[in-house]
């Protein structure tokens, strides 16, 4: 008996639309069903049968698929494949031949045939055609998935957003149908994109300015995408771009005078004295624009280095600082639009970094806008030596990110992508890529010969039209404009270009204007000068016990780990009882004044809630539920609040985000902690680029507090030094501060001076690792409530006139000669530590010169080698250190040994030498 005859008087649609589910999500389909579709595809894929003869085969029994229903189930294999690989074979590429694919989309690859083409299929109703001719379901697919758009989303796991998409993409078969004030407005901002580039090609010739042409339907897409966002309720706007297009777009969309990206091209120096500027297409800008609709919209683009992807992570932390700080409850009010290029964003690895922090609590930003300027070219290197994925966009396949392949002389689907974006990320708080695939009409910058590398290419690009001038033939042709609507909008444009471009000539100087400036009302930028001024940071001590009392004591009636009761105890009895304040206690107390004082801390790394060190805690989690229970955010009365976030395993990707967050919220105390200090090397482009020189480049304040665990303990080369040297050298007049402290009341001081101030300044801190439980770490809550920060420690427990050594140290070697002292019994050798160490307290060391007169013995002790630490940094900015007596590890050129044996030894000789007058360590 067949076992399948009832499959001949059902209704195939449901089967089609059954087996399409399956196709789709296996798992989702009932599993009798499962089975028999499973068999099914064995029989026609494994068994090399052909498609009229499909049997079933299950037990003992084989069964014949009827034929009709084996065609149905083709004809959604076939629409599973342009799904899946359509976007393989679109016409997507305006200026190169696509690479060819296989297995192609032809019928025969389905068990279809031309004889099929007129038979009417059921499947037809899965996209929403109804029952339809073989040949009408190839044409509308053709239209979805093989046009000017081509779309990746088949491996997204979530049915619901897979149904959306496939909803949206048969509207109109995935074609727009914009209206004729519509297209004119495409073509106006087209025509602005062109005009744009060809006046400062002409007025500005060989000047670098990193032109869009080739790509010029971008500056209609991110109107586009601004318009419509407003719309939909989005307040601010925040965007990340490197270099190509970036005059275009400030002008065109963000609505920057082009008199002052003239003034810029003409080279004139700054109307502000202590400001070295950048380069014009690194420069950020922020105004508010008003909307078709009559929205007004807040729009930001950052600033950005010549390190392509660096500002992605960037616009990332600004716009959850906003989220956070002002859209608390509607974060997706503030739309991140981060904007690459084809080489960078597949050759960069800090776009994974940043990618993969799309969805997770301390970092989302409820879903991002990418676009791709895809030039098909990185400087002169063609996109097959540029990556080993197929697309360039392949990374967006991490966070299962739907990417739009878009040809760039295709406006009207450039602006449809952009749009279907848009939805896509206000319906799921989601990610979404698209891929503008375009051209580079000049070389790398406009002074390169790009035929040197690219000879075809560059003979096709020569003869190629541009954007508008495609679409302008196209609205000729429908009738939507005349032969002379092009020419007269140019003309307008170019008339207001030069009108421009003659008020700037009339100017001497230029200006730079810092973005998000109604962030920073009231703040100022600071000398060197007002960097050193005493700051008020003292607490109420009544105040300070309310804080302690609420971070000593666990919620009741739940159960947390023996431990941490006896961690939170044994704080209470060091608060109020025993009054001797630990390291961690101290900082959770600086941490909840802020809070009491209405301002937010934030803090990030890797391992921070509880602390690398398990000294921290600042995140206690109940035993069964594993419930996260924030003490600092349950103070008594209105407070601040505590973000508080273990980091993925990155670096560079979270310092750029918390430095982005620290952008836009100076009323933050934001702050990252490395697991080990030597770990933020691998945020070194931050440092270099943003950390160290945003105020110069870019008049841009910034209060990020850098915490780096940092000391000499035999962990070996990685686990040792934070390499403070390298800090150091980055150090200039008043670019940041660098601190490394010896008591809990100083570190609490200097966070509590972060946010004390009206200026901000970056703040690199050299933390402890054994000095977290040292017995001599203490403070007591009087200095913690009276007390400042102290930019050097004196040396109470000599006599200054009986001294002969006077020995300058900083950090952790402290206690390591304080106990050599102790030990050996010197009542000559004073101690006095350096805590800040950049700028230099000058003034403070040479009063320590002046008190210490008798000492004939000046010593600068470090335990790092003498290549590294800070000795160098002393030489550069104190004269006086040239005659000091170094006491140091030799030069090397690792940190510290590994064997710890040998650690001891060097350690222990460096410890002799100071208090060995007669030794000459080199």
């Amino acid at each position: 008996m067949d076992r399948f005859s009832f499959l001949n008087a059902a209704n195939t649609a449901y089967f089609a639309e059954l087996y399409d589910k399956y196709l789709q999500h296996p798992d989702s389909v009932e599993p009798s069903w499962r089975a028999f579709f499973q068999g099914f595809d064995f029989g026609l894929e494994e068994l090399g049968i052909e498609p009229d003869a499909t049997v079933i085969t299950g037990g003992n029994t084989n069964a014949a698929v009827p034929e009709n229903l084996q065609k149905e189930f083709q004809v959604v294999k076939l629409i599973d494949g342009y799904r899946t690989r359509g976007h393989l074979f679109t016409k997507t590429n305006p200026v190169r031949e696509r690479r060819k694919y296989e297995p192609t989309l032809a019928l025969e690859n389905f068990g279809l045939s031309e004889k099929d083409l007129d038979t009417t299929f059921t499947a037809g109703e899965i996209l929403g055609i109804g029952s339809n001719t073989l040949r009408d379901i190839i044409t509308h697919l053709e239209k979805i998935y093989c046009d000017s758009i081509g779309v990746e989303y088949m491996f997204i796991r979530k049915p619901e957003e897979i149904q959306w998409i496939q909803d949206k993409l048969n509207i109109n078969d995935n074609h727009p149908n914009f209206s004729g004030d519509e297209k004119k407005k495409i073509l106006r901002k087209l025509n602005e994109a062109v005009s744009f580039e060809t006046f400062l090609h002409t007025k500005y010739v060989g000047q670098k300015r990193f032109s869009l042409e080739g790509g010029e339907s971008f500056i209609p897409a991110v109107d586009a995408i601004i318009e419509a966002a407003a719309d939909r309720g989005v307040k601010d706007f925040v965007m990340g771009m490197a270099h190509r297009g970036r005059l275009n777009t400030l002008t065109n969309i963000f609505g920057k005078n082009a008199k002052d990206i003239f003034s810029e091209f003409d080279g004139k120096d700054y109307d502000q004295e202590v400001f070295d500027g950048d380069v014009k297409y690194h420069l950020g800008w922020t105004s508010s624009r008003l909307t078709d609709s009559g929205k007004e919209i807040n729009i930001n683009i950052a600033p950005n280095p010549s390190h392509l992807e660096t500002v992605g992570a960037v616009v990332e932390g600004i716009s959850r600082a906003k989220q956070d700080r002002h859209y608390f409850d509607n974060p997706q009010e503030v739309l991140p639009i981060v904007v690459h290029g084809d080489a960078a964003i597949a050759g960069q690895g800090v776009v994974y970094e940043v990618i993969q922090m799309a969805q997770l609590d301390g970092y989302t930003t409820k879903g991002t806008i990418h676009i791709v300027i895809n030039n098909q070219i990185g400087f002169t290197t063609n996109y097959l030596d540029a990556r080993s994925s197929t697309y360039c966009t392949d990374v967006a396949k991490t966070t299962l990110s739907p990417v739009l392949h878009v040809n760039a002389d295709d406006a009207e689907a450039v602006v449809h992508a952009a749009l279907f974006a848009l939805d896509f990320r206000m319906t799921f708080g989601r990610d979404v890529f698209i891929d503008l695939l375009g051209y580079r009409k000049y070389g790398h910058n406009e002074g390169d010969e790009p035929r040197f590398t690219q000879p075809k290419l560059y003979k096709a690009i020569a003869k190629h039209d541009n954007a508008r001038d495609i679409y302008a033939k196209k609205l000729i042709e429908e009738g939507v404009i005349d032969d002379s609507y092009v020419k007269q909008l140019e003309n307008e444009y170019k008339e207001k270009l030069e009108e421009k471009l003659e008020k700037s000539r009339e100017e001497e100087t230029t200006r730079i204007t810092a973005i998000m400036q109604d962030e920073w009302e009231g703040f100022e930028p600071a000398t060197e000068d007002a960097m050193m001024q005493p700051v008020d940071t003292t607490f109420d001590l009544d105040a300070l016990t309310e804080i302690a009392e609420a971070i000593t004591k666990l919620p009741e009636g739940k159960k947390f780990l023996r431990k941490i009761n006896k961690i939170i105890e044994g704080r209470r009895a060091m608060y109020f009882d025993d009054n001797k304040i630990d390291w961690g206690l101290a900082e959770l107390l600086a941490y909840g004044s802020l809070l009491k004082e209405g301002f937010d801390v934030r803090m990030t790394g890797q391992d921070v809630e509880r602390g690398t060190f398990s000294h921290r805690h600042a995140v206690t989690k109940v035993e069964e539920s594993e419930e996260e229970i924030v003490l600092l955010n349950n103070l008594k009365g209105e407070q601040g609040h505590m973000y508080i976030f273990n980091s993925l395993l990155s670096e560079y990707g979270v310092v750029g985000f918390d430095y982005g967050y620290a952008m836009a919220s100076p009323k933050t105390l934001p702050i990252w902690e490395a697991q080990f200090g030597d770990f933020s090397n691998g945020a070194q482009i931050m440092l270099d680029q943003y950390i160290s020189a945003a105020e110069d480049k870019w008049k841009l304040q910034n209060g990020l507090v850098m915490l780096l665990p940092h000391g000499y303990e035999g962990q070996g080369a990685e686990h040792s030094s934070a390499r403070m040297e390298r800090y150091l050298q980055l150090c200039a007049v008043d670019n940041m501060y660098v601190a490394d402290c010896t008591t809990p009341a100083n570190f609490y001081h200097l966070l509590r001076r972060q946010l004390k101030t009206n200026f901000r300044k970056p703040l690199i801190v050299f933390t402890p690792k054994s000095l977290l439980r040292h017995p001599k770490v203490i403070s007591t809550k009087e200095e913690l409530a009276n007390g400042s920060f102290q930019m050097t420690i004196d040396d109470d427990s000599v006599k200054a006139d009986q001294v002969k050594t006077l020995v300058f140290v900083t950090g952790k070697f402290y206690y390591d000669l304080l106990a050599q002292r102790e030990e050996l019994g010197c009542e000559d050798v004073a101690l006095v530590r350096v805590e800040q160490l950049f700028p230099l307290p000058k003034k403070e060391i040479r009063a320590a010169l002046d008190k210490y007169k008798n000492a004939d013995d000046v010593v600068w002790a470090q335990e790092e080698p003498r290549n590294m630490g800070a000795y160098g940094h002393l030489l550069m900015h104190l004269p006086e250190a040239q005659k000091f007596r170094v006491c140091s590890r030799k030069f090397y050129g690792a940190p510290a040994a590994g064997s710890s044996v040998r650690f001891k030894r060097r350690h222990q000789r460096v410890i002799d030498d100071v208090f060995d007058k007669n030794s000459n360590n080199q």
